[in-house]
Formats: structure tokens, C-alpha cells, sequence
């Protein structure tokens, strides 16, 4: 007898990795250059660590740029490092050979939840964004994350993103706006007598196009799995 739990574990630990973003091939090239440089001493593990520390650090830099907008420099430094951290773990361990496929598939989606909840957060906290923007960019990832893993689940591909910018090219953007808005950029709009910045429109406008994306994928999806198992059709007589 087939034990689901094995078959799920199968398919998760098998499932190729697809990557489709601007930067994917050359950060990829980049990112095993480091970690074949990297001193032994360091582990995936540390990596991931720093990832977290990073992403805390970024929560607490967007909530101080209410006293300072220096500190807008600072998180963008941390979103360096959190790129560092986050990116270069699991390619770590494939370089080394040393994978865990289903320790590490837990935590680094468990980890990248916590990080977006915490970002998402600071920067809702934070005079650029409304706190209500803010946990519509959790949500929404939230909500992507778990329509990958299940087509994880379902297809045997674990696909990472819905379009062509993925969380490297998102940093860089976000980089970009700590920048404009340090340097004292007018980025502030009034739409319907609310307040909004560049970081809410922006949020807001991935938020609804990543939506949208999700809603084609997933319609997709259900086709292709309603051919797989087509639904029985089973003929009623009364009495």
C-alpha cells in the first residue's frame, strides 16, 4: 500500500527548481562563485541565519526612519545581506553536496514567511508605507507561496515566481525607492484624500498584477487536473 506521506516527500524532494526571472541565470553563476570561496567553517545554516537576522534588522531600520530617514540607508544595506544570507544557503549545500531535501524545503520556506511578514511589517511601520499596504504584500505572498507548494504537490515542479521578477529583482527595486525617498525624492501622492507614497503604488500594483497571474495559473492548473480525473458521471434514477 502507497503511503501518501512517502509520496508527498517523494515528489517535493524530487521536484526540479524553475526559475524564470531577469537576473536568475547570472545571479545563479554568482551566487556558486561565492559559495565555492566560502570558508568551510561556514554552513547553510549560518547562511539561513543570517537571513533572519537580516530580515529583523530591515523591520527595525524601516521603524526607525520615523525618527530618521538615514536609517533608509541601512535597510538597504540589510536587504543586501538578507540576499546574501537567504540566496546563498541552499546554493551552499548543493555545491557541497551536502542537501537536505526536506529539512531544507522546510525551513527555507519557513524562514522566507517570517522574513516577508517581518519586512512587510517594517514597512508598514515605517512614514513610506501604510501599515494596511503592508499586510496586503504579506497576504499576497502568503497566498503565492502556497499555491507553489501545492502545485509542488501536484505537478512534481516546484516553480518559483509568477512573471519575471522574483525577490532579487523586488530588492533591487525596493533599493532603488530607499534611495529616492533618503535623498528626499517628492514620491508622495494623494489618491481619494488618502496619503500614499511610490512604495504603496508600487506594493499595491505588484500585489494586484501577482493576484491576477495567480488567478491564470490557477485556472490553468484546475484544467489540467480536471483531465487527469475527469469527474465520474453518475446516472440518478428516482425511486
Amino acid at each position: 500500500m502507497v503511503n501518501k506521506e512517502e509520496t508527498m516527500e517523494e515528489t517535493v524532494n524530487d521536484a526540479p527548481r524553475e526559475k524564470r526571472f531577469l537576473l536568475a541565470r547570472a545571479e545563479a553563476k554568482a551566487l556558486e562563485w561565492i559559495a565555492r570561496r566560502l570558508p568551510k567553517r561556514v554552513m547553510p545554516d549560518h547562511l539561513t541565519m543570517l537571513g533572519v537576522a537580516a530580515a529583523v534588522g530591515i523591520a527595525a531600520a524601516y521603524v526607525l526612519s520615523n525618527e530618521n530617514p538615514v536609517w533608509l540607508w541601512a535597510a538597504s544595506a540589510l536587504l543586501v545581506v538578507h540576499w546574501f544570507g537567504d540566496s546563498l544557503d541552499g546554493t551552499l549545500a548543493r555545491v557541497r553536496k551536502t542537501q537536505r531535501p526536506t529539512y531544507g524545503y522546510y525551513l527555507d520556506h519557513l524562514v522566507d514567511a517570517i522574513a516577508t511578514a517581518l519586512i512587510g511589517l517594517g514597512l508598514g511601520l515605517s512614514p513610506y508605507m501604510l501599515l494596511s499596504t503592508g499586510l496586503v504584500i504579506v497576504v499576497v505572498y502568503l497566498v503565492l507561496s502556497i499555491n507553489t507548494y501545492l502545485e509542488t504537490y501536484a505537478f512534481g515542479v516546484f516553480s518559483l515566481g509568477y512573471g519575471r521578477v522574483g525577490p532579487t529583482e523586488a530588492r533591487i527595486a525596493l533599493i532603488a525607492l530607499n534611495a529616492a525617498m533618503a535623498l528626499g525624492a517628492g514620491l508622495s501622492f494623494e489618491v481619494a484624500g488618502l496619503g500614499v507614497t511610490a512604495l504603496d503604488l508600487v506594493g499595491l500594483g505588484l500585489s494586484a498584477l501577482a493576484i491576477a497571474a495567480l488567478a491564470v495559473r490557477a485556472t490553468h492548473n484546475l484544467r489540467v487536473l480536471a483531465e487527469r480525473e475527469p469527474a465520474e458521471v453518475v446516472s440518478w434514477r428516482p425511486g
